[in-house]
């Protein structure tokens, strides 16, 4: 596994955005396209608004890339709480891309538990039976949650499905998620974690006994091609 403490967010940022760039190169050259599932939240929106600088987005063949999410809220997609909306407004509307190629986790009018299933056929249709994203970018909650893989929660034990839709109680809605096994399937993961309010459910992430039910990001399998990005307040 291989974790880098940062002393400056930019550093972190800047980084993270290089192997965006790197990688992209990479399956292009190898398979003709990059295909991508991106999170939500206030590290991914930073590295998005580098990616659509004048220095980053002209090294990037953004028409060969397939953009999926990991997990978003239930909600519609010009809400101010839809990790969609955010990737439009800091990277996707700002960039060449395909719109063919954007496959948001939302749709007008339907259950969530049976977009999640049309979800997962969409991603089968990228990807084939194999599932194998180029890259994947997650973050972490205080709680030791990624993705929507929330403490406690049933999704946790999920071995078959790739994309799961379920009822959070403690925050009154919906959520739709990749599931832990697709996830694991990823050539690239990226985690982005920082912060002292994150230091205590890292440390039992890293290096607490095996506890997924109460830090689900420990479900997350520490291979080859598992990035960790953190810094010194959340390492302590």
């Amino acid at each position: 596994m291989n974790i880098t403490v940062f002393d400056n967010l930019e550093k972190l940022y800047k980084e993270a955005a290089d192997i965006f760039v790197d990688l992209s190169k990479k399956s292009i050259e190898k398979n003709s396209r990059f295909v991508v599932a991106l999170s939500g939240g206030s590290s991914p929106k930073a590295i998005f608004t580098l990616l659509a600088t004048p220095e980053y987005a002209g090294k990037i063949e953004w028409n060969k890339v397939f953009f999926f999410w990991v997990d978003e809220r239930w909600v519609p997609l010009d809400d101010e709480k839809s990790n969609a909306r955010m990737t439009f407004e800091t990277l996707l509307g700002k960039v060449a891309v395909n719109k063919d190629q954007v496959f948001p986790m939302y749709q007008e009018g339907v259950l969530p538990e049976d977009y999640a299933k049309e979800y997962e056929q969409q991603i089968r249709n990228v990807l084939g039976n194999d599932g194998v994203f180029d890259f994947i970018l997650l973050g972490m909650g205080d709680d030791g949650h990624t993705a929507s893989l929330f403490p406690g929660e049933e999704v946790l034990n999920e071995k078959e499905k790739w994309v799961s839709a379920y009822y959070l109680k403690p925050q009154e809605m919906f959520r739709i998620t990749l599931t832990a096994p697709l996830i694991n399937k990823a050539e690239n993961i990226l985690v982005v974690a920082f912060g002292e309010s994150k230091r205590h459910a890292l440390n039992e992430v890293l290096n607490g006994e095996y506890n997924p039910a109460l830090y689900p990001l420990q479900l997350i399998e520490k291979k080859e091609g598992f990035r960790f990005f953190t810094d010194e307040k959340a390492r302590g």
